[in-house]
């Protein structure tokens, strides 16, 4: 026996405040209404009840930069639109992440090469942390970016100096082979 047995109750959890923090932000996280083109469908179908984005914390769509922390960009980004986009981003506060839905926001989609009016992907107007590809991607492809925002937020660190270190996605569904079989 150590001396920390039997000196608390059944049911209590011990924890760091870092990773306390960062559950909490994981779990509420505020998306920003901001859908530009057809991708924004699938957004909305997302937020209905048959995916149901509100399970993972995500379901509450902000209409203001200000209570938002994650900018949804779906739709084709003009060069008109891409100020906007630029100035909605840095209305938010920190930390923000944004998440690219869809062919078009991506990379300019089946405009790339002769639409001189599109964007050539919204990276070059905000920072991006999760593409998703697919024109129009489906509802449950968000649902796995809102997942890689999560596993990013979890990962993050609060200390000061701290280094962040990319995340291991754990919800891919694909099991590791164990290293007994490897050849």
């Amino acid at each position: 026996m150590t001396w920390i047995d039997e000196r608390f109750e059944e049911n209590l959890v011990i924890t760091t405040l870092e990773q306390g923090m960062n559950w909490a932000r994981q779990s509420s996280i505020w998306p920003m209404t901001f859908g530009l083109a057809c991708c924004a469908i699938e957004m909305m179908a997302a937020g209905a009840s048959r995916f149901d984005l509100d399970r993972f914390g995500a379901g509450a769509f902000r209409a203001t930069p200000r209570q938002a922390d994650l900018m949804i960009v779906a739709g084709t980004v003009t060069h008109k639109m891409a100020s906007r986009v630029r100035r909605l981003y840095e209305q938010m506060p920190d930390p923000k992440y944004v998440i690219a839905m869809g062919a078009c926001t991506v990379g300019g989609g089946p405009y790339f090469k002769y639409g001189y009016h599109v964007v050539k992907g919204v990276d070059l107007v905000v920072p991006v942390d999760v593409y998703i590809p697919g024109c129009p991607p489906r509802p449950e492809a968000l649902l796995e970016g809102l997942m890689r925002i999560q596993d990013k937020i979890k990962a993050k660190r609060i200390a000061k100096g701290a280094v962040d270190e990319l995340p291991i996605p754990h919800h891919t569904g694909h099991a590791k082979v164990p290293e007994v079989l490897e050849v």
